[in-house]
């Protein structure tokens, strides 16, 4: 295994580490009520609680129509489906107090702690928006340090420089995080948008992810979304999502012995050419039903291989996916196309990369050949750079030094 030195290693805590902290998470779970989203999500809330940090969970509904119901199969304003899974979710973590929705288009907060919101956040020491997929109100400016977390950059970046609202929501934050770790330093393609951004990564709460033996004879797979949403341009260069990365890869089943099987999203995924091609299918929404099932899928996993977003690859933006992290949590390998990753990160051994199908083919025979170590490794790779007693302490440092 190659080795890098990384600005989010080294565990230190923040001028008092016995400082307890009043924490507001901002997210997407009532919304988006899917289990692999969710745990991007709720590794945040425990984290910070594991901590030791008084937290809690909160989410807006925007002013549009944006809570997706997978049991209807509709995106509506009813945020039903998604208040019980969120309850469901923070119970199960012994969090069940600890959260909020603000439902805008009816005027009123829901969720166990909807009746001391207003006090909590106006006793808040932090605010840390995940994505950036809550409009900052009034009642969250209040908080004095407040962190944009981008997970999507490129896109984010290029938001922030053709749209007017989304630039302003983000300049009401006082510190900018971003998983693509190659921003900082102007060290990617990714366009400025003149926001001093820092690097930061997924905390992963490591004993919510229990290593199990890995499946020598299992599948390959991932969860994605065909096309999440159109291309973008921006100074005449163009960031598309994985529909574009996964079409030099379509042939690879035939090129390899394991099998290759996808959670795939998206009604316009073209499903029957990749079964023709040797794709293994199956239906995302079983998969992602709760956190719990999302768990299983990949523990029953025999490793990754996953597509990164055209964008994220174009621009060498230093990206890593959240769910790859808990792979590699998992004791799961990971085989993942290079973002510019590869000087950030170990690559060779329970994380490998590739820029070509050759190297795609020659990836997955590696970890064939070598099963065992690899899960070994992948589970220390995750011990090494995601652990949330490392990222999130390295995240308020930063935070409350701006």
């Amino acid at each position: 295994m190659t080795t890098h030195h990384s600005l989010l290693t080294t565990h230190h805590m923040s001028a008092n580490p016995l400082s307890r902290l009043r924490i507001v998470v901002l997210g997407y779970l009532v919304r988006g009520p899917l289990g692999g989203l969710a745990w991007h999500h709720l590794q945040y809330v425990l984290g910070f609680a594991r901590l030791g940090h008084d937290v809690y969970f909160v989410e807006d509904s925007d002013d549009y129509p944006a809570c997706y119901d997978p049991a209807r199969h509709v995106v509506d304003t009813d945020p039903s489906y998604g208040l019980e899974f969120t309850g469901q979710a923070f119970t199960r973590l012994g969090l069940g107090e600890r959260w909020a929705y603000h439902d805008a288009h009816r005027t009123q907060w829901l969720g166990p702690c909807a009746g001391a919101i207003r006090q909590i956040l106006g006793e808040a020491d932090l605010l840390v928006n995940v994505s950036s997929v809550n409009p900052l109100r009034p009642w969250f400016e209040e908080i004095p340090v407040r962190v944009l977390i981008d997970t999507d950059p490129v896109f984010t970046q290029v938001r922030h420089l053709t749209d007017a609202a989304a630039r302003r929501n983000a300049l009401g934050h006082t510190a900018f995080m971003t998983f693509g770790e190659n921003v900082p330093g102007r060290r990617s393609g990714v366009p400025d948008d003149g926001l001093p951004w820092t690097a930061t990564r997924q905390p992963v709460v490591l004993d919510v992810w229990p290593v199990t033996p890995g499946l020598a004879g299992g599948r390959f797979t991932t969860v994605m979304q065909w096309d999440s949403y159109p291309a973008r341009e921006y100074a005449g260069r163009r960031f598309a999502t994985k529909a574009e990365s996964f079409m030099p890869y379509l042939d690879l089943p035939g090129r390899v012995g394991s099998l290759l099987e996808l959670a795939l999203g998206s009604a316009e995924a073209p499903r029957s050419l990749l079964e023709q091609k040797g794709w293994l299918l199956c239906d995302p929404l079983e998969v992602t039903r709760d956190p719990w099932t999302y768990q299983r899928y990949i523990r029953q996993s025999k490793a990754e291989f996953t597509v990164a977003k055209h964008g994220y690859v174009v621009s060498h933006s230093g990206w890593f996916s959240e769910r790859s992290a808990a792979y590699l949590a998992s004791g799961r390998p990971v085989i993942t196309q290079d973002t510019g990753l590869s000087a950030l990160l170990p690559t060779g051994t329970g994380l490998l990369t590739y820029t070509n199908a050759d190297e795609a083919v020659a990836a997955i025979e590696a970890v064939d050949r070598c099963y065992g170590q690899h899960c070994r490794a992948a589970r220390d790779l995750a011990e090494a750079y995601f652990d949330a007693r490392q990222v999130l302490p390295q995240l308020i440092d930063a935070a409350m030094k701006t």
